[in-house]
């Protein structure tokens, strides 16, 4: 009898069946989504540290796991909210049947069971389809991760990844989260007593009328009613407000950091570095006297015995570098790390009257000295003349050049920064560098406060120090551990376009590429390229917030056309006191305009209030990020979102104003 019952409202219902079936699809495939993510970054993660560390690595708990779990089982919560009000909309309409049954002496459980059985028929197939949607959006959100950050240099490309656990999980997450979605609402309605389901006592009513003043003052009667239906139906409507709030704030909040991080970038990467280099080559493991040899103190290698012949061959590349047609210039340098001692007196008298080392740097005097940090540059000795003689001295390879500044951080902030001297400069100095228990005297070239032109960021507290390669022979192991890679900067002798940056780099890497491990880029591609992980981010990130804003449009859907028989009766009754189908129509645009309205007007002085912060924090203009602000795409995204649901209440007003409504209060079928 049950399953005839069942089969029976299924098909006069196909509405309500279809938005239990909605909801499923959606909810499946989120934890499908979730569940595949999770899984294929864990395995991400393993294969890039087996590459790096060349050896094989087994799965283990991590705390990026946990969090996984934890999101895992938040959003089971939230979808089982979700579907729980499919359920309970589509129940609530049968309140009135089931206590007919329920007074002829069906059972409370037989009454959970025919639920329950209506529940897995109407998702099973739902359910697939959302497990295999799920996958292939995780497939193509890979896919897109790849596309956009195709060139970003010595990334691990990400392989998809599926386990036959991670079907078993996310079926029977899936499984769970609908049977307990439909088990919540089954069990209040099977408690309910065969008189208070008669009497329909759960049907759409408000406990306590209120007045709405606003929509009353706004839109007169209509605006009364749909204030009260709004109130009436706020439980169900909670969930769907909530998604459609968290979508577009995270829509909003999602552009303006975006917007924000590309401003920044820009402003502290491509332009502050626009004229500091065309094409960058990363020499992996190899130091800079393995490459650039000088030719002024005679160091080219005769070539003796096979050791010979190697550094000979390394010293001729460097050479044909230097005369590629293409390369208007080039520069071999590496870093190292180093410590120098100062003297209390050593401190400039800008340095001083800003409260010294201790209030700026945070550093602390000991037995009347200061230790700081001095990071090393090492110049190949060609590059390193050119820069004696950009700053004005006479070119030599027999001392180290100070860039002489430190940041003022009391008068500047870090996006426009502002330096004053470090040290007091002495001619006649020598500069103590140390590392561990070695030291080093070097004789100071100069001082000065332009670096040479390289794509760099030097230390804001650090007394940075330049030095030839030919220094760095003689007491590399007295200034400091140098970094395992060197670099190459190049200018290119052309028009600097795409076109030829991308020559010269072919070039460059045909050269240089047999002898070494080599990474290259060149600063147009590095720029597209960035500018692709920007937009695959706001991609990606905005796709997540439309599948939310779906959740939240397709439980409005659910509730338009869920309560179908509640608001029939409803306009019925209204329809009895004078109220013509147009005011009941408006009745609709107005809830419609609330249920809306009420996410975007929330979100809106969120976003400001976040917009002004991150201006703050970052430090940027005001007027050069209103000239950028994302307000078309948020504007498009607002008008999807009211779009969606009023086409919802469309459809469920369309629906039930074209029904006669004077059978509404005698009838418990929806026609």
């Amino acid at each position: 009898m049950w399953k005839d019952y069942s089969e029976s409202y299924l098909k006069n219902n196909r509405a309500s069946g279809r938005s239990i079936m909605a909801a499923a699809f959606i909810a499946t495939m989120f934890l499908s989504l979730l569940c595949s993510i999770a899984y294929n970054f864990q395995i991400y993660d393993l294969e890039k540290v087996t590459l790096e560390e060349g050896e094989r690595q087994y799965a283990q708990p991590t705390m990026l796991t946990a969090v996984y779990l934890g999101i895992l089982t938040v959003a089971v919560i939230s979808l089982i909210l979700v579907i729980r009000g499919s359920f309970e909309l589509s129940m609530q309409a049968r309140i009135h049947q089931f206590g007919i049954f329920s007074s002829i002496g069906a059972t409370p459980k037989q009454i959970r069971v025919c639920l329950l059985q209506e529940a897995a028929a109407l998702s099973v197939l739902p359910v697939m389809f959302g497990l295999l949607t799920g996958v292939m959006i995780c497939f193509g959100l890979l896919a897109a991760i790849n596309f956009y950050a195709a060139d970003v240099a010595g990334r691990h490309q990400a392989v998809f990844h599926y386990h036959p656990a991670i079907f078993l999980v996310t079926v029977l997450s899936s499984a769970l989260t609908v049977l307990f979605s439909a088990w919540v609402p089954a069990r209040k309605l099977a408690k309910m007593t065969p008189l208070e389901a008669i009497r329909n006592a759960e049907s759409l009513q408000l406990k306590r009328r209120k007045h709405s003043r606003i929509l009353s003052l706004l839109f007169g009667v209509e605006g009364e009613l749909a204030g009260n239906a709004l109130k009436a139906q706020r439980k169900s409507l909670r969930i769907s407000t909530l998604s459609l709030l968290f979508s577009f704030l995270g829509f909003s909040v999602m552009l303006v950091m975006t917007t924000l991080a590309d401003i920044s970038t820009r402003y502290t990467y491509f332009e502050r570095y626009q004229d500091a280099w065309d094409v960058m080559v990363t020499l992996k493991d190899t130091g800079i006297e393995d490459f650039a040899v000088s030719e002024e103190r005679g160091e080219i290698f005769e070539v003796k015995d096979e050791t010979s012949y190697q550094e000979s061959d390394k010293a001729a590349i460097w050479e044909e570098l230097e005369n590629l047609p293409g390369v208007r210039d080039a520069t071999v340098y590496q870093k190292a790390d180093g410590v120098a001692i100062l003297q209390e007196g050593q401190q400039s008298d800008e340095l001083i009257a800003l409260g010294g080392l201790e209030i700026l740097a945070g550093i602390t005097e000991k037995e009347n000295q200061y230790q700081v940090t001095a990071p090393i540059v090492i110049l190949d000795d060609a590059s390193f003349l050119k820069y004696c003689e950009e700053i004005g001295i006479a070119p030599s390879l027999d001392g180290a050049i100070i860039l002489n500044r430190i940041w003022d951080s009391v008068d500047s902030n870090f996006r426009y920064r502002e330096y004053v001297p470090f040290v007091k400069e002495d001619k006649k100095a020598t500069v103590l560098l140390f590392c561990e228990q070695e030291t080093a005297e070097i004789p100071v070239l100069s001082y000065t406060q332009t670096a040479p032109l390289l794509r760099e960021e030097y230390a804001d507290y650090g007394l940075v120090h330049f030095i030839p390669v030919a220094m760095w022979r003689q007491a590399a192991g007295k200034m400091g551990t140098a970094e395992a890679d060197s670099y190459i900067r190049i200018f290119s002798a052309g028009n600097g376009d795409l076109v030829d940056l991308n020559s010269l780099e072919e070039e460059v890497k045909r050269l240089v590429e047999p002898e070494y491990n080599i990474e290259s880029e060149n600063r147009v591609n590095e720029r597209l390229s960035n500018d692709r992980m920007i937009n695959g981010m706001k991609v990606i990130l905005g796709g997540l917030c439309v599948l939310l804003a779906v959740i939240g449009i397709a439980n409005i859907f659910s509730t338009a056309l869920g309560f179908l028989r509640q608001r029939k009766r409803e306009f019925a009754q209204y329809m009895s006191i004078g109220l013509t189908p147009w005011e009941m129509g408006k009745m609709f645009c107005i809830e419609a305009f609330v249920i809306a309205g009420r996410p975007l007007l929330i979100t809106v002085p969120f976003t400001l209030l976040f917009v002004e912060f991150a201006l703050r924090v970052s430090y940027l203009d005001r007027a050069v990020f209103l000239a950028e602000a994302p307000a078309f795409p948020i504007f498009l995204f607002a008008v999807a979102m009211v779009l969606s649901v009023a086409l919802a209440y469309y459809i469920g007003g369309k629906r039930i104003l074209r029904c006669d409504l004077s059978e509404a209060l005698r009838s418990d079928t929806l026609g």
